[in-house]
Parts: C-alpha cells; structure tokens; sequence
C-alpha cells in the first residue's frame, strides 16, 4: 500500500497562512500610518503649522514608503503565485485593493501637503490661518510611528533653504509614489470591480444596517392588504381635510340661517 505524504502539503498549507496574516498585519499599519497622515496634513497652514509639524509629516511620510514598499512586494509575489488556494487568493485580492487604495490617499494628501505648504511659507508666520485650533499633532504621529512621543519643546528657527529643500524631497517622492501605484497596475492583474468586499474589516455596518430596512420596507410594501405608510399619512391629511372644509360649510349655514 502506498504511502502519502502531506508533509509538503501541510507545510504550504501553512506558509501561505502566515503570509496571509503578515500581510493583513503590513496593510492595517500601512492604514493607520496614512490616516494618521490626512490628520497631521489638515493642520498644514494653518495656525498649528510649525516647522515640528513638517518634521512629524516627514517621518510619517517615510513611515509609509517603507510600509507600501513592504507590502508590494510582499502581495505582488503571492497573487503572481499560480498555485495559491482560491480562498487565500480572493483574501490576498482584499489586500491589494486595500493597499492601492491607502496607497493612493496617501499620493492625494502628499499633493495636497506639497501644494499648501507653498503657499503658507513658514518663514512668514503671520500669513498663517487662524483656525483657532491650539496643540499639535505629535501625539497622534508619535502613535503611527510606534515611538514614545515626538519633543514638545518650542519649533527652532527655520534653517536658511530649507524648505526648497523640503519641496524638492517631497516632489521625488510625489514621482515615486506615482510611479509605484502604475507599476502596481502592471505587475498584478486585479480588477477592483471584481473584488467583492466581505467580513467586518471591509464592510460598512451602517449601510449594510441601511440596506437592510431598506429591504424590509420593500417587503412590507409587497405584500397585499398592508398600505404603505406614505399612503395611510396621504389619507389622514384629505380626512382631516375634508372634516375642516364639512365645519367651516356648518358655521356658515348657522350664521345665515340665525342672523
């Protein structure tokens, strides 16, 4: 009688499971670091920007280069792999569309942070929005970027040149961004419309919530002998309608008939 052996098997089996949690692991940080970023790039110009926010913006920025650099090579060897489970491969799909779509916040709000930080230059303070808003955000980038706290202690002064130092930087790194999101769409073949989002992570409760008595309204609205509610509120009003016009015609009788 042969032997099978599923040691190879079992072994595949959970090296693909691994890979599929370190990459939800990659992507959830990836989402945390870029929301993190929209937070700290609202404040840039107005009464909060300071050159410590710059700097808090720069290192979560390369925070997530690094993440998304990570994560695409990481997911683009998996879903070019011919023999990954179906399952493993619709999960592995999730991610990327996750990932591309993190990915492209993150290249509309460093646009953004390129484009506002010209017009307010740190060099002239008094041109600042005053928001009214008072703190910074170093709290929240010191949780993205896994660190105790970022120094609290006064902005030093602006060093001569560098923020074109700066928007050169960010300008390199708007291009390579750019250039990694196209390079995504050539190497691995997932149509977004395709994928079909599903479980607590990429579902929202609220619309599913919506759809629902949306659905139960429908029903009830289909099923013979019940009128649907707009219809019973249309009735009341023409009764109470017609009870106002029946008074107003008995008033008046009564006032001709006994003056």
């Amino acid at each position: 009688m042969p032997l099978v052996n599923n040691k190879v098997g079992d072994d595949c089996t959970v090296g693909t499971d691994k890979a599929l949690v370190d990459g939800k692991a990659l992507v959830n940080s990836l989402i945390k670091v870029v929301a993190c970023y929209r937070h700290l790039a609202s404040c840039v110009g107005g009464c909060t920007d300071s050159l410590q926010l710059r700097e808090e913006l720069r290192q979560t920025r390369e925070k997530a280069q690094t993440l998304a650099v990570s994560i695409c090579s990481h997911l683009t060897s998996h879903l070019r792999n011919k023999s990954l489970p179906e399952g493993q491969r619709k999960e592995t799909e999730l991610l990327w569309v996750a990932f591309s779509s993190s990915l492209e916040l993150l290249h509309v709000d460093m646009c953004k942070v390129f484009n506002v930080a010209e017009i307010f230059s740190l060099a002239n303070t008094d041109a600042l929005v005053k928001t009214g808003i008072q703190g910074g955000g170093s709290e929240v980038a010191a949780r993205a970027l896994s660190v105790p706290d970022l120094n609290q202690a006064q902005s030093p002064a602006l060093p001569d040149g560098l923020e074109s130092q700066e928007r050169s930087t960010m300008e390199r790194e708007i291009s390579q961004i750019d250039q990694m999101i196209d390079d995504m769409e050539m190497k691995v073949n997932v149509m977004r419309w395709m994928v079909e989002p599903n479980g607590p992570q990429y579902a929202d409760p609220l619309s599913s919530t919506d759809s629902a008595s949306l659905a139960l309204l429908s029903v009830d609205e289909e099923q013979p002998g019940h009128q649907p509610l707009c219809q019973r509120s249309q009735i009341f009003v023409l009764l109470l309608m017609f009870a106002v016009v029946l008074v107003a015609a008995t008033l008046s009788v009564c006032i001709v008939f006994f003056s």
